[in-house]
């Protein structure tokens, strides 16, 4: 029989026939998507090894439970199987984060996001079958690389050569409808919104950028960087 310590006043079961996501690991990466979760409405079945963690999110998920996640009996006492999405969050123990998600496709579940510490880590989980593998140290890393060499206020990667970006408006095209600016074949990218006095807003053609504007430019990452970059 497996053991396990429940929290929360929700049978797990109940939960899963929510829109709901089993997180497995909430250290520093698994917390914050856990709660993240949370925040926007998502029922969260939230499971960890350790008692102080697990502990410290009794009330602020749905239901948490101290248990090992390698363990098959033990993810199916907790109706983990019955759930649609389930995130694999464990960084510390390489082992026990490829076990877990070789058991979560075991058991069917068609939505499973696994993270990774290495790309050889990475490479043994998309191996596996899992779909969504995600490096949140790497992806982090490179993203603050970014935005330490520019003036970038933010910067996502949305595939292997395109980003999104934060930043303030260059003189050229401040006070000018941007249909007259000729951003794109200039510099190769598209402002695809602004903010101004706190309130974000589609781009049209007809649009005039002020100076005390953010904008938000889409394009490849090296052109979006050096647009960034104008003064």
């Amino acid at each position: 029989m497996a053991k396990f310590t429940l929290f929360g006043s929700h049978d797990p079961a109940r939960i899963a026939e929510a829109e709901s996501v089993v997180v497995i690991g909430l250290g520093r990466f698994g917390s914050s998507l856990a709660l993240e979760l949370m925040e926007s409405g998502t029922e969260v079945l939230g499971i960890d090894g350790d008692e102080d963690i697990v502990q410290a999110h009794n009330g602020l998920l749905t239901h948490v439970v101290r248990a090992d996640s390698t363990k098959e009996e033990t993810l199916r006492q907790l109706s983990v199987s019955e759930f649609s999405s389930a995130v694999v969050a464990i960084g510390g123990d390489i082992q026990a984060n490829i076990l877990t998600a070789s058991l979560l496709l075991k058991l069917g579940i068609p939505n499973i996001w696994a993270k990774a510490v290495s790309d050889p880590h990475g490479e043994i989980l998309q191996q596996l079958g899992v779909s969504h593998v995600v490096y949140p140290e790497k992806d982090m890393g490179k993203r603050v690389a970014h935005l330490v060499r520019g003036v970038m206020q933010d910067y996502i990667e949305i595939g292997e050569n395109f980003a999104l970006v934060k930043t303030t408006p260059p003189r050229e095209i401040i006070g000018v409808p941007l249909g007259k600016t000729r951003i794109r074949p200039n510099h190769g990218v598209t402002v695809t919104a602004f903010n101004r006095d706190g309130v974000w807003s589609y781009t049209t053609l007809e649009t005039v950028i002020a100076a005390t504007d953010i904008i938000l430019i889409a394009g490849e990452s090296k052109r979006v960087e050096a647009f960034s970059r104008l003064i």
